[in-house]
């Protein structure tokens, strides 16, 4: 899997993955380092609540996969990425189409790779702002994120320094 995730590649599939197609989600950009997602949301017949206003769980499902699927990209087959939790926070209707910009900075990547070096969990949280055609912040929604070495790839050290073979690695 991992040899074909590109980004135009996951920008082609996930605009036709069925969960997004059908909430009128789409990709608009995707940069070449994963470091960079921009997402629209349109306002469409069929995703309007009884207000006439973007349906709440298409907002949550805009932000749904998009952090994981990055650091997927920009961490490789070295690592277990997964969403573990996820809040969201309406802060007006949204009446328009909507957008979300997604950014990993590189002094976030840093400290997932410091505080995963070793085998352990990390948790990072993450906030995407929602906003309508105008730029007006229409919901605000956080996600923390699992993200763990897998364990042929951990460097566990024991008591000397000596490298140890980790309790999850395969003796060979």
């Amino acid at each position: 899997m991992y040899r074909f995730y590109r980004p135009a590649i996951v920008k082609f599939a996930l605009n036709l993955w069925p969960p997004f197609w059908g909430a009128g989600i789409r990709i608009v950009r995707i940069s070449e380092d994963f470091r960079e997602v921009q997402l629209k949301l349109k306002l469409r017949w069929w995703n309007k609540n009884a207000n006439r206003t973007q349906y709440g769980g298409s907002i949550f499902s805009l932000t749904d996969p998009v952090y994981a699927l990055m650091l997927i990209g920009i961490l490789g087959k070295q690592y277990y990425v997964w969403d573990k939790q996820a809040e969201i926070h309406f802060i007006k209707p949204g009446n328009t189409d909507l957008y979300a910009d997604f950014l990993i900075s590189e002094d976030l990547l840093s400290q997932i790779l410091k505080a995963t070096a070793n085998g352990d969990k990390y948790f990072p949280e993450f906030v995407v702002q929602v906003k309508n055609t105008k730029g007006d912040v229409v919901s605000e929604v956080k996600r923390v994120l699992y993200i763990r070495k897998k364990p042929q790839y951990r460097e566990v050290q024991d008591q000397d320094g000596e490298e140890a073979i980790d309790e999850g690695q395969a003796i060979s």
